[in-house]
């Protein structure tokens, strides 16, 4: 019997748990002080972080927020969150198995809510953002941390079939303007955005997924045959590390 997505996905995330909460790449970033920065202001009695992988955003809210709730797909992965958050002596987070797309809490239940590199995974994003959007309160804050396409279709199906063949999971990095569309439907207003680059490193970034040898073989020949806008674009190296583009967005429930 074939797989849902979900399944594909907790399988993806699930034995790499460990690995995503002791990640370098996860655990540290200008996105996450940035994140960190506004959750401090904002003070929030209860927070979300939807789709915690690691449980990065969720530690950095712990210290800021009366409660946060983390919830994920993988129950491995919550396992280590718990375990990491007992370690850190963080004693306010609590983790709940749930899917974006069908979140199990009740409306307007939170404040505050940071989803960080999950949303590229979610099988609907609209239907995962109107849930967002459920569980918080009116004039809540929302920030969203994610991959981004460049736009271009020629950048576009080069990053989506690299993202594919690293992890089976990936759905896809929209572009901004999909962000915005989305969320505007969503019924959130956008209060700012900004973008960046980070620097892939190419066997860190297939070792974090173990992906297999085959695909990671393919990706390399799709990175070397790529025309020079698609390299310059990506600014890939010799070994296959890369450019990869990405953005953070503050938004309001309204």
């Amino acid at each position: 019997m074939a797989k849902t997505h979900q399944d594909n996905v907790v399988s993806q995330f699930g034995p790499r748990a460990d690995v995503y909460v002791k990640s370098a790449v996860h655990a540290a970033g200008e996105d996450l002080d940035l994140l960190e920065g506004i959750v401090r202001e904002k003070a929030p009695r209860r927070a979300l972080d939807l789709g915690s992988g690691g449980g990065h955003v969720a530690y950095r809210m712990a210290g800021h927020a009366e409660n946060v709730a983390a919830t994920d797909l993988s129950a491995d992965m919550l396992s280590a969150v718990a375990a990491t958050a007992r370690d850190k002596g963080l004693t306010n987070i609590t983790t709940h198995i749930g899917q974006a797309e069908i979140l199990p809490f009740e409306d307007g239940s939170f404040d505050f809510l940071g989803c960080r590199y999950s949303a590229h995974h979610w099988q609907d994003l609209d239907a995962g953002l109107r849930e967002a959007r459920r569980v918080l309160a009116p004039d809540s804050a929302a920030v969203f941390i994610d991959a981004v396409s460049p736009g271009p279709a020629l950048l576009d199906t080069h990053v989506q079939a690299i993202e594919l063949l690293r992890d089976t999971s990936h759905v896809r990095d929209y572009t901004m303007a999909e962000w915005l569309a989305a969320l505007s439907r969503a019924r959130f207003s956008v209060r700012a955005a900004r973008t960046w680059r980070l620097r892939m490193e190419f066997p860190t970034w297939i070792g974090r997924m173990r992906t297999p040898d085959r695909q990671a073989r393919v990706i390399r020949a799709l990175q070397r045959s790529a025309p020079a806008d698609v390299a310059r674009h990506f600014d890939i190296e010799p070994d296959g590390s890369f450019m990869l583009d990405t953005m953070l967005i503050e938004a309001l429930a309204v």
